[in-house]
C-alpha cells in the first residue's frame, strides 16, 4: 500500500510551530508571575518583620531610626502595590496566551483530524481494492474449475459409452 500523501503536511508542521511558540509564551509567562508571586511573598514577610521589631524600644528614642523605619515601611507598602499591579497585568497576559494556545492547539487538532480521515478513506480504498482482485481471482479459479471438470466430464463420457 502506498504511504498516504498529505497535501496539507507543511501547513500542519507550521500550525505545529506556532502551537509550540505559544505553549513556549505561556511557560515564560507563567515563570514571571511565579517571580512576581515570590518577590509579594518577601515584601509581605518583610513588612511582618518590621511589625515584630518595632523600631522604638523601651529606653532611649532614636527619632532617626523612626523616621528610617517607617520610610522603609511605606516603600515596602509601595512595592507591594506595584508588584499587585504586576499581578494583575501578567494575569490579563496569561489569560491571552491561554487563549491563543487553545487555539493553536484546535488548528492542529483540526489538521490532524483530516490526516486521520484522509488515511482512513485511503486504507478502506485499499481494502475494497484488495477484495476486488480477491474477488476476481476467485472468479477466475472458478471458471478455470468449471471449464476443466466440464472438459474432464466430456473426456470421460464417450471413455465411457464405448
Amino acid at each position: 500500500m502506498k504511504v498516504l500523501q498529505f497535501r496539507l503536511a507543511t501547513l500542519l508542521r507550521l500550525r505545529e510551530a506556532v502551537r509550540d511558540e505559544r505553549r513556549r509564551q505561556l511557560a515564560e509567562t507563567l515563570r514571571a508571575a511565579d517571580a512576581i508571586v515570590a518577590r509579594r511573598d518577601d515584601i509581605d514577610a518583610e513588612l511582618k518583620k518590621l511589625k515584630r521589631c518595632p523600631a522604638a524600644s523601651a529606653g532611649a528614642i532614636n527619632v532617626d531610626r523612626l523616621l528610617d523605619a517607617d520610610r522603609y515601611e511605606a516603600l515596602l507598602h509601595l512595592e507591594r502595590r506595584q508588584v499587585d499591579l504586576q499581578r494583575t497585568t501578567i494575569d490579563v497576559d496569561i489569560e491571552k496566551r491561554r487563549n491563543a494556545l487553545l487555539a493553536a492547539d484546535r488548528d492542529v487538532r483540526a489538521l490532524e483530524q483530516l490526516y486521520e480521515t484522509q488515511e482512513r478513506l485511503q486504507q478502506a480504498e485499499g481494502d475494497r481494492r484488495r477484495m476486488k482482485e480477491l474477488d476476481e481471482t476467485a472468479q477466475l479459479r472458478h471458471v478455470a474449475l468449471t471449464v476443466r471438470g466440464g472438459i474432464q466430464s466430456a473426456i470421460r463420457t464417450p471413455a465411457a459409452c464405448s
